[in-house]
């Protein structure tokens, strides 16, 4: 067993009308949840490290937290740079063993994604590394990533394929509703994927794996319990799992998780932490929170991603 690419993840998934969970990780608590599900439901993953992670967690424990989930739980990970802003990054986390790169250059105009994206790929497969890119903006923070409603913009099918032909990218970010962060959208906005958009990307590059960034659902009980117990997050609609789900027996492969895992362990943390106000052993309250995470996940596997019984 190994830190492996994402190339026969996504050939399986795209095969078996499944995708593979993308889980950003941040410390170890919320690896061993992620690894520990997995292993459970004998389900493939992607570990998911954000320039916010990395900055916050260092790379020399991140990369040693990812092997130990490996011996651990005796199965096979990508371990995955989220939104490489730029190329000196992405070469940083090849060199440093990272097995897939994302590359997001959607900011930049149509040609210079291509010939940033492009540079990526070279060194990456050199390395033998897989890369993502990404085409369209998704709204939303989340980490570094900023991007405001009226910047927004989804994908345009007719530019995909020659993104891909010039570039030589592995998979492929698109933007077909789904927003980063957790206040997605607002109270009365429906939400909506544009599986109009995907079926025509899908047309357009057959079986090649389409990734969904920005798929977490919020959950509205955790944001409830959370803002129970004392939080003041907002009211926060995500797209709804059903959705996902369909996106998932389609083109797309991969499809990233992050607010509903940070969401996942606050509540926890916050439940001990409220009704145990002595506590003050951060075993205590960590373990509520990583069962709370593996909770989550679980559900995740089995509800939205379909992925149980597939590694």
């Amino acid at each position: 067993m190994a830190l492996v690419t994402t190339t026969e993840m996504f050939r399986k998934a795209y095969e078996g009308h499944y995708a593979v969970g993308a889980f950003n990780i941040n410390n170890m608590e919320i690896i061993q949840a992620i690894t520990e599900a997995c292993a459970e439901a004998k389900s493939p993953a992607i570990l998911q490290v954000s320039a916010g992670a990395r900055k916050y967690a260092k790379p020399a424990y991140l990369m040693a937290l990812a092997h130990a989930a490996v011996e651990d739980t005796g199965l096979d990970f990508a371990l995955h740079l989220d939104h490489g802003a730029d190329y000196e990054i992405c070469k940083a986390c090849i060199d440093n063993g990272f097995t897939s790169v994302m590359i997001d250059g959607s900011k930049h105009s149509f040609e210079d994604n291509i010939a940033l994206t492009r540079k990526v790929v070279e060194y990456a497969h050199a390395h033998g590394v897989v890369v993502e890119g990404e085409l369209g903006k998704l709204a939303g923070i989340e980490d570094d990533v900023k991007v405001k409603a009226e910047d927004s913009s989804y994908t345009r099918p007719e530019e995909v394929e020659e993104f891909v032909t010039r570039t030589g990218v592995d998979s492929l970010a698109i933007a077909i509703g789904t927003s980063h962060g957790a206040y997605k959208f607002k109270p009365g906005q429906k939400p909506q994927l544009r599986f109009d958009i995907l079926k025509e990307v899908e047309k357009r590059l057959p079986g090649f794996p389409i990734v969904l960034h920005g798929a977490s659902s919020v959950i509205p009980e955790l944001v409830d319990e959370i803002n129970a117990r004392g939080g003041k997050m907002p009211d926060a609609i995500g797209i709804p799992e059903s959705m996902l789900r369909e996106a998932a027996t389609m083109a797309v492969c991969k499809i990233n998780i992050d607010s509903d895992i940070r969401l996942a362990m606050t509540a926890g943390v916050r439940r001990v932490l409220t009704e145990t106000p002595a506590a003050f052993d951060p075993r205590e309250y960590l373990k509520v929170g990583r069962e709370e995470v593996k909770k989550m996940v679980t559900h995740k596997i089995y509800e939205v991603l379909g992925s149980n019984g597939k590694a």
